[in-house]
């Protein structure tokens, strides 16, 4: 965390959300982050131009790299922009798929934050960012799915995690009135939810 950021927490009187949990301030790989890295690999050829939406440390990125695509990370998080550099990964700071111009991909994929969270619950700090996806889960996922086919090279597709707390057929639904057919293609089974991608492309 930066000096700006401690000094902003301490004016309002309570740690960061990373510091109350005791973890960093950029969202580490976890189950999800290893889910949606597994997957993409079986749909990111050699050569193909991957963006990794909101690459946080840059794990699913650098995966990617490693399997041969020519991967670019963005965040919003300016301290997830220096680790995911500092780990190797070509990375622009931006929202979402904002930066880039159309048709610059051939494939997308995003583990945004999917958790839902009221409110009153919410930190407003950079982990916070990356871990709540607003009253229904989707703060992050709507936007994502309003814009990412401008993005996608012709035959291009998108990869997006999320968790059955955000009824991942409603993001299906709304997916489709913007023009996007989408199937599941991987799951995994957590206690307390099931983590779930989905394929998206263009109608």
């Amino acid at each position: 965390m930066t000096d700006e950021d401690a000094d902003a927490e301490s004016d309002r009187g309570r740690p960061s959300l990373a510091d109350a949990r005791e973890v960093e301030s950029v969202y580490q790989p976890a189950e999800d982050s290893a889910l949606l890295a597994r997957t993409a690999r079986a749909y990111a050829g050699s050569g193909d131009r991957v963006l990794d939406v909101g690459t946080g440390s840059g794990y699913v990125a650098a995966t990617l790299d490693e399997a041969g695509a020519d991967a670019v990370g963005v965040d919003l998080s300016p301290l997830a922009c220096r680790q995911a550099a500092a780990n190797g990964v070509s990375v622009v700071r931006g929202d979402l798929v904002s930066p880039f111009r159309d048709g610059a991909f051939d494939l997308a994929v995003f583990n945004p934050p999917y958790l839902p969270t009221p409110e009153e619950k919410e930190w407003d700090d950079w982990m916070e960012h990356a871990l709540s996806g607003g009253e229904d889960g989707r703060r992050l996922v709507d936007p994502f799915l309003d814009d990412v086919a401008r993005v996608l090279a012709p035959g291009g597709e998108a990869l997006l995690l999320v968790s059955s707390l955000t009824d991942p057929d409603a993001v299906r639904s709304y997916a489709h009135d913007r023009g996007l057919e989408s199937e599941r293609v991987a799951s995994e089974n957590h206690p307390y939810e099931e983590l779930v991608v989905l394929r998206f492309w263009p109608l």
